[in-house]
């Protein structure tokens, strides 16, 4: 976790981007470059996932919120004591901040890909909350993770870690490309289900695994048979005391869970700690 992208735009959601982004530059001495999220007009559609686009005002000015976000960004960076790259040596966390990006999601996606993380912010419908489509299209044309701050700015993460384990082949790649977090972890709990649909090897499998890395990992089965798989997995998060989910995004089909809701779904609307979502 050596290179980390923050897209960056005003909204209510943004201070616990930083500081989600922070945490995770501070545990590996990582490399975060910010980036404006510009609107791209005519390619925004009426209504996203959650429940409603986020529109600019009549009174929208786009240098103006580009700048706004750089502001915002570079101010926290500063303001938490880390240095902008190649300013100092530095051993540990640096930034920097990316000129002239072009309008629209798809950049942001495409230049995804050279990142081992992008942190962005959990969806939402209400004030300013990020756009499911940004979250979408990082998610579905990086071939990268996303790391999904909740609302709240967390105090820590990958301290105990949670892996919503569904046997699905989304969930394999989001625990491959966690490993480096896992292996940082005080605990690592395998959570699996009793009700699940996808064949494959259950919990205990994958926590035999990870204990052949030295990953601390233990495994358990949820006791109940909840409706909603991704209630399941946030409420056995809870319980362990986590501070991070490790979870594969849209096992189901997307446009089924859009509709009729899912697990993925009902994590990217109800998460208060942070995800890490990989497909």
């Amino acid at each position: 976790m050596k290179a980390v992208l923050v897209p960056t735009e005003q909204s209510d959601v943004l201070p616990s981007i930083l500081e989600t982004a922070r945490l995770v530059a501070e545990r590996f001495g990582s490399y975060v470059e910010g980036l404006p999220l510009r609107f791209d007009l005519a390619a925004m559609l009426p209504l996203d996932a959650v429940g409603g686009a986020m529109f600019p005002s009549p009174e929208w000015n786009d240098d103006d919120v580009t700048q706004h976000a750089r502001e915002a960004f570079e101010g926290f960076m500063a303001g938490r004591g880390i240095p902008r790259a190649g300013a100092v040596p530095a051993n540990g966390p640096t930034f920097a901040w990316l000129e002239d990006v072009p309008r629209g999601e798809s950049f942001v996606a495409g230049h995804a890909r050279v990142f081992d993380l992008t942190v962005v912010g959990r969806p939402g419908g209400r004030g300013t909350n990020p756009r499911m489509s940004t979250l979408e299209m990082i998610l579905f044309e990086s071939g990268r993770p996303i790391l999904m701050a909740p609302p709240a700015p967390p105090k820590t993460l990958g301290e105990v870690v949670t892996i919503a384990w569904n046997r699905s082949s989304e969930t394999a790649r989001a625990v491959a490309m966690a490993m480096p977090l896992l292996k940082r972890a005080r605990e690592v709990l395998v959570l699996g289900l009793k009700n699940t649909t996808v064949p494959g090897p259950g919990p205990e499998e994958l926590a035999r695994t990870l204990q052949l890395h030295g990953i601390a990992a233990t495994s358990r089965m949820w006791p109940g048979e909840l409706a909603n798989a991704g209630e399941a997995f946030l409420a056995g998060a809870a319980e362990a005391g986590s501070d991070l989910l490790i979870k594969g995004a849209f096992t189901q089909s997307r446009l089924r869970q859009m509709i009729f809701g899912g697990p993925t779904a009902y994590v990217l609307a109800e998460a208060t700690i942070p995800v890490l979502l990989a497909h």
